[in-house]
């Protein structure tokens, strides 16, 4: 099993570098925004036990996927030190069934996050839909940072296509 775990900011094009790199590769795509829509059927996003619940059903999901050699893409927003443990786990459950884990760390500019995160697409799961908000997420949480204890690819993505970013994962990790 191969899982390529793209992550980065909001509004770097995970989601949608996913979708194409799954139409490269055959991939099946695991958005994080599917388990935070399941979970805000019940909870509010951020109450207590929400990021608990979000990690089990993630890793549940992602054992799955090894368990049966389904190659996947999951997306993901790191932050660092808050989703190390998170991280190791995901490596531990994939490594377990000796599957392998590619990890793409993508990014742009701010100018161009604020550009990006008012897209429609964005509507239909929830996600940061204003300039105002994506800035007060940027303060909070420095979103940038590479996961230190993986290797990544870093992929600044400000001026290619997802189709671009796409090829370059699937290249540089033989996919």
């Amino acid at each position: 099993m191969n899982l390529v775990f793209i992550y980065g900011p909001p509004a770097t094009g995970k989601l949608t570098v996913a979708k194409e790199l799954a139409k490269l590769t055959g991939y099946k795509v695991f958005h994080n925004h599917l388990t935070v829509d399941l979970i805000t059927s019940v909870l509010k996003f951020g109450e207590k036990n929400f990021f608990e619940i979000s990690s089990r059903l993630r890793l549940e999901m992602i054992e799955l996927a090894a368990k049966n050699n389904v190659n996947l893409i999951f997306t993901f927003c790191y932050v660092r030190d808050h989703d190390d443990k998170f991280v190791k786990d995901v490596i531990r459950k994939v490594k377990k069934y000796n599957g392998k884990i590619c990890f793409a760390q993508l990014y742009s500019d701010k100018k161009e996050l604020c550009k990006r995160v008012v897209g429609e697409s964005r509507k239909y799961h929830g996600k940061i839909r204003t300039a105002k908000k994506l800035n007060s997420c940027l303060k909070e949480f420095n979103l940038f940072l590479p996961i230190p204890f993986v290797k990544n690819l870093n992929i600044d993505n400000t001026k290619i296509s997802a189709k671009k970013v796409a090829k370059m994962i699937k290249e540089k990790y033989k996919l």
